[in-house]
């Protein structure tokens, strides 16, 4: 998180995913996964605000992503769904609270990144959030595909599935920005750079990276 302006000033990073959310929901006290860079209880995340600023400032989208491969998340009921919709509107988008993690920081939307428990009532998240903003913020659906080190296959083939597929005009390619962010899927830069990216920007689908 500490490098987010850097990566803001590179050609690869169309859109960047900031904050991981990975505790929400049934009842829980929601958490802000930033992989130690920052402690957002104690309002320590002034440097990651500012880097979230200076990219939104050269136009590149920075979003919470909900979800992910691990942590403890679920949604218990439509009323559930609705506080979550007014905990994130108010602490993250448009909304005001005395709370917020990143301060004063308006994201630009949602990715729904839901790996794992129920499927239920993400739609209703999802429709909640919508009501609150006009013009809309932007929600995404984020899914999963495996890499395994030293084989690419796997990815590239997910990623031309999706870009076939899936009736999009552009789209862009999550990964974990550090390998303690996720569980697996960790790619090293110069994999990326040298090996993944040549082939997937072939795609004229090709938005970008998001972390």
């Amino acid at each position: 998180m500490h490098s987010s302006r850097n990566l803001c000033h590179t050609e690869i990073f169309l859109c960047k995913h900031s904050v991981p959310q990975q505790k929400f929901g049934n009842g829980q006290t929601p958490e802000i996964n930033l992989a130690g860079h920052c402690n957002p209880a104690t309002n320590g995340c002034i440097i990651v605000s500012n880097g979230i600023k200076s990219c939104q400032k050269q136009g590149i989208k920075v979003m919470l992503s909900l979800g992910g491969g691990i942590g403890s998340y679920t949604l218990a009921s439509q009323a559930d769904a609705r506080n979550v919709a007014d905990y994130l509107w108010n602490n993250f988008l448009g909304g005001k609270s005395s709370s917020r993690p990143l301060g004063d920081v308006v994201l630009d939307g949602i990715d729904f990144d839901i790996e794992q428990g129920s499927t239920l009532y993400w739609e209703d998240l999802a429709r909640y959030l919508s009501a609150y903003s006009k013009p809309a913020k932007k929600f995404y659906s984020n899914p999963p595909c495996q890499y395994s080190s030293g084989n690419i296959n796997n990815i590239i083939n997910s990623w031309n599935r999706w870009t076939t597929f899936i009736n999009a005009r552009k789209i862009f390619m999550g990964l974990p920005a550090a390998p303690e962010a996720a569980g697996r899927g960790y790619i090293p830069p110069d994999v990326l750079t040298s090996q993944i990216l040549p082939a997937i920007k072939k795609s004229p689908k090709y938005g970008g990276i998001m972390l």
